[in-house]
Order: C-alpha cells, then structure tokens, then sequence
C-alpha cells in the first residue's frame, strides 16, 4: 500500500467539486499500516471536509480508528466556517497520529489546525518534499488566492506549429484534435471562471462551459465586454451556470436586455477604452475564484501578458503549419529580442496526435 499516492488520487477526486474550497484528500490506515480504515475527499462547499469524510467512511465499515494514522493532503481546518473545524473531529476520534503533505494558508488556519492535534497529544508528521509539491500543484489556484490575493491565471491557446489560432478568414475549427480538446475541457473543469473577450463571443460564439468531461459544477462563464456588444441570443445564455459581463457601458437599452437573459452586469473602471483587468481579477478573486481559464483572442490575451498577469501558458500545438493567420497574443512590437515575455517549460506531452506545454512565468 502506498498511502500517499491513495490519498493524493483522493483529493483529485475533488476537482470540479470542492471550489472554492481546496481539494483534499483523507485516508486513515490502521496503526500498523496494513488496513485501509476509511477514506474520503472534499465535497461542494457547505458539504463535509475530507477528514469527515473518512472518518464517516470507518464508521460505516465499522472500523474503530482509535490509535489510527491519519493522511491528509492538507492541514486540517480549525475555524468555524460552514463546517465544525476538522482538526477537532480528528481529536475527538483518538487517531494517533496524522501525517500531512502541506500547510494550509487560509490565515484562519495557518498551523493552527497542526498546533491543536498536537495539543492533543497526537502525533504529527510531514509528507516528503514530492508529495508536498504534487498536493500544492493540485491547488495552485487556492494558495495563489491565499497567498496573493488573486486567482491563477491560465491562458490556454490551440495553434499550429506555427502559431496560427485561426485563417485569415477566421476559421478555426478544428486546429487541434478531439483528444487535445477533452483535455482542454479537464483544464476548464479546475477552474472557478472561464474567462474570453467580446471578439471571441462575436466570432465564436462559444458556450464556454465543460461539455467533454463530466464535472458536478460548471466554472462561471465570463466576458470582458467594454461596450456590451454581447448579443442577448449568444450560446452563453444557454446554460444554467452563471454568466457575468465586465463592462464600462452604460448604455441602459443593453444592460437591460442583456440582465433579461440572465447576465449579471459588473461595472470596470476603463482606460483609453480598455477596461481594467485588475479589476475583473479582483471581482473574481472576492468572489473566491481560485483559477481562471482564459480563452479568448490575441488582444486579450496580448493585454493580459503584456501587464504580467498570465502565471500559465497552456498550450495545444497541431503538428501543420497554416502560414498566413491569426496570431496567439498581440504583445505588440518589439524591438530587442531580450525584451520578450520569459516563460519557463513546466511540462510537455502528447495529448493524441497534438502536443500540450505548460509554460509558467519566471516569477511564479
């Protein structure tokens, strides 16, 4: 048995579920290791943490966890919140020990949860330095919140080798592959908004929600829209999860229409005609956004590179060449080439018969 492999795969299972609470993974073990005694993961905020979930587990096995080692991917809670603090139902079970991959950074934790188990006189433990990294990686976008204040951003680009999002003519379905695109819809399935600009919503019509994949919650669906040029038909309107338009309009004709198919409306401060992007991350932030997908066109994703606020490329590269086209990013002109934007490769496989890289930026 591999405990912290089992309990990582359990925390997995809490993507596309858990927002904006962080995915965590439990499973108690017998004190000798030999038995698995209850497992669990983080269900939908309000619902019960993973420790309680496991411990729920034991109970319905009839397993007595008395003197059990506990794994956790992540520092039991120790706050009231919409839940009763974890560490506590830890206590209260008489586990014996509990090993943990990584601190929690939400400041109403923050080693509290640690500092209580071990008030209790239960032993602590660490996870090695893999399983930390792997557990962090899982919730990149909660200790980014955390930690920054605003979300991860994750600018994802399909395009041909080189570099092509589209023809001149605009056409661009489908560059990549079937299996480049289920993957893609993976990625959208971990955030907590999908993010694209007024000129992908008039030439794509997307509906920008998770369709490839199963998922129990949709991300918000999320348009920067300066003059609210949306069009009250769009496919957007055709699901049930929230839709918000960030404008800098106040054309009140659009606004109502637009309100009338259910879009909520949040006003952006603008700047020579380009709204504030730190604003749009802000309202996703308070919102408790903890990763962003942006897919959107080459203004948009040149105005959010330009101003540093890209953490991840991920990109999906078609091996064909399409010459003249649609460029990736407008970052405009440069005239040395050590004046680029620096990313460094985190990852690059095959995804089908496409490649997929994952590129962050230096200062992550």
């Amino acid at each position: 048995m591999q405990p912290w492999l089992l309990t990582l795969a359990l925390a997995e299972q809490a993507v596309g579920l858990s927002d904006p609470n962080p995915r965590v993974g439990c499973l108690i073990v017998s004190a000798d290791g030999t038995e698995i005694l209850g497992q669990g993961h983080t269900q939908a905020a309000g619902g019960p943490h993973a420790e309680v979930m496991a411990l729920r587990d034991a109970h319905a096995r009839g397993h007595d966890v008395r003197g059990a080692t506990v794994y956790v991917t992540l520092e039991p809670c120790a706050h009231h919140g919409r839940t009763p603090p974890c560490c506590d139902a830890l206590v209260a079970a008489g586990v014996g020990r509990v090993e943990i991959a990584l601190g929690d950074p939400n400041p109403l934790v923050d080693g509290q949860g640690s500092a209580r188990i071990a008030a209790a006189g239960i032993a602590i433990g660490h996870a090695p330095a893999d399983i930390a990294l792997s557990a962090r990686e899982l919730n990149i976008g909660f200790f980014s919140r955390m930690e920054r204040g605003r979300p991860w951003v994750r600018l994802k680009i399909a395009a041909s080798l080189d570099g092509r999002t589209a023809l001149p003519n605009g056409a661009s379905q489908w560059i990549t592959g079937a299996d480049a695109r289920a993957d893609g819809h993976a990625l959208r399935k971990r955030a907590g908004a999908v993010l694209t600009g007024i000129g992908t919503v008039l030439a794509d019509d997307p509906s920008l929600d998770v369709r490839l994949v199963e998922t129990a919650r949709q991300p918000l669906r999320c348009v920067v829209d300066a003059r609210l040029d949306t069009p009250p038909t769009a496919r957007l309107f055709g699901s049930a999860s929230p839709v918000i338009l960030f404008t800098a309009s106040t054309d009140a004709a659009r606004r109502e229409a637009l309100q009338a198919r259910g879009a909520e409306i949040v006003d952006v401060p603008a700047h020579d005609g380009r709204l504030d992007l730190d604003s749009v991350l802000d309202d996703l932030a308070a919102r408790q956004v903890n990763e962003v997908h942006v897919e959107a066109g080459a203004r948009l994703n040149g105005a959010l590179l330009r101003t540093g606020r890209v953490d991840e490329l991920l990109m999906y590269l078609a091996p064909t060449l399409l010459g003249a086209g649609r460029g990736m990013a407008d970052i405009g002109e440069l005239q040395t080439l050590d004046g680029g934007l620096a990313f460094e490769f985190h990852e690059a496989s095959r995804v089908g018969a496409d490649l997929r890289i994952l590129a962050r930026t230096q200062r992550v």
